[in-house]
């Protein structure tokens, strides 16, 4: 039974904690073994007068948002068309790719491509998973089913996708969406 110990200095929220509790569950489950039940982890909090570093006394940078919780927030405006609720979740130099697209930076583009394939479309989520690169940024994969209207009124459900973001510093830096629409209207 993996038990995993970590000191942090006080000021993290429960919420926080609980991420890092899930976070740590989760990595060992990578290379261990081992259902969730079976892995401890404790935390332990310092005071931050009682941690120095660099002879310097120094207190807890605070916690970055939760990457699935920012790309949530992202997609549930982009779907209510709060694109200036959405462009504030963007780092400069975003990036999205769509199938069939060249590559967008702006949401209005995305707006623009999508007017002629489909009058509306939304998203039911079987999942959202979120990982730590072995290079800076986060990413976090949602998936499920589109379901919407074509251009000539006719409704449309169950197309397959998979969204993939990058996420860094609590702002989504890249969009890349896989979907079987192309072979969904395609189809007698």
């Amino acid at each position: 039974m993996p038990t995993v110990e970590l000191h942090v200095l006080q000021g993290y929220t429960p919420q926080d904690k609980r991420r890092l509790g899930e976070a740590l569950t989760d990595a060992v489950r990578f290379v261990v073994p081992a259902p969730p039940e079976a892995i401890t982890v404790m935390i332990h909090e310092m005071q931050t007068e009682h941690y120095y570093r660099g002879r310097t006394q120094r207190s807890g940078a605070p916690a970055l948002p939760d990457p699935k919780e920012l790309v949530r927030s992202y997609l549930q405006a982009m779907e209510a068309r709060d694109l200036a609720a959405a462009q504030a979740m963007l780092a400069p130099g975003f990036v999205m790719q769509f199938p069939g697209a060249a590559p967008m930076t702006q949401l209005q583009e995305l707006i623009d491509w999508a007017k002629p394939r489909y009058q509306s479309v939304t998203k039911s989520y079987d999942g959202f998973d979120a990982m730590q690169s072995e290079a800076a940024p986060a990413l976090v994969y949602c998936h499920g089913t589109l379901a919407g209207v074509w251009p000539d009124g006719t409704p449309f459900e169950g197309i397959r996708f998979i969204d993939r973001f990058e996420v860094e510093g609590g702002k989504i830096t890249k969009q890349d969406v896989w979907n079987d629409i192309a072979e969904v209207k395609a189809k007698p």
